[in-house]
């Protein structure tokens, strides 16, 4: 700064101190010549304080942009920040949630697996069917008394086993039909009797409710039915009526 205009400078009420940057420097320096212009200055000396001037401003104005767009693009990493942080939040609770089903499912699998696999679970042998003979009764139909139960349902109608158990029987047995066999784990042996087809092969362990064949007419019958027969130990026949209420709670 020359001497004169330091003078000036002075003059017009700025000192050294005050003047933190070469910006505000160079602003008090042009306002003071400016303000001393008696007309003794030239007018390429006027025009060049007023183009320093001007690119003062400039700069100034670009700096204040720049700060502007620092703060925005701040502003814009702190969100990308937030945002980023809140699906991370949400990927973690979506995997802790499908983790958490996973493991329900495995236990109600598990649970379904052993109340299916249980030796006293036990299930009605068909559904859609009505009793048209009882144990013990006599007739023209049987070379001696009933030794079952007849559940008379539609030709196709599906046969499960009543219990869990090994198949011990599955072939023709003359006046019964196609019959399967079914020993149990406490010995009793169901027969299912009249069948129009077989389900299963002897060897194979079936569960309650597990299919063994489909009602038919095969063997001595005067309707599609599903002849039950229960014998324990696989003794002689009982009723299987009370066998069912009593072992199953079954009431058919």
């Amino acid at each position: 700064m020359t001497a004169a205009l330091a003078a000036a400078a002075g003059a017009v009420g700025f000192s050294h101190s005050t003047l933190a940057s070469p910006t505000q420097a160079n602003s008090a320096v042009n306002l003071a010549a400016l303000s001393l212009d008696n007309g003794s200055m030239s007018g390429i000396t006027t025009a060049r304080i007023q183009a320093r001037q001007l690119a003062t401003r400039d700069s100034s104005r670009v700096q204040l942009a720049g700060n502007d767009t620092n703060k925005k693009q701040a502003a814009a990493a702190q969100l990308a920040k937030a945002r980023a942080a809140k699906l991370t939040a949400t990927q973690a609770l979506t995997s802790k949630r499908a983790s958490a089903l996973a493991k329900a499912k495995a236990a109600a699998d598990a649970a379904e697996k052993k109340a299916r696999e249980s030796a006293t679970r036990c299930e009605i042998m068909l559904t859609g069917y009505h009793i048209t003979a009882t144990f013990g009764q006599g007739g023209s139909r049987w070379a001696r008394n009933h030794t079952g139960l007849d559940f008379a349902a539609p030709v196709g109608t599906t046969v499960r086993s009543v219990m869990k158990g090994v198949v011990i029987f599955a072939d023709w047995a003359g006046a019964y039909g196609r019959q399967v066999q079914v020993r149990h784990e406490d010995g009793t042996v169901t027969w299912y009797n009249h069948m129009s087809k077989f389900s299963v092969s002897v060897g194979e362990t079936v569960y309650a409710g597990d299919q063994v064949g489909a009602v038919g007419m095969t063997g001595n019958t005067t309707g599609p039915h599903m002849h039950f027969e229960v014998h324990p130990d696989g003794g002689e026949a009982i009723d299987p009526a009370p066998w069912l209420r009593d072992h199953c709670g079954l009431n058919p």
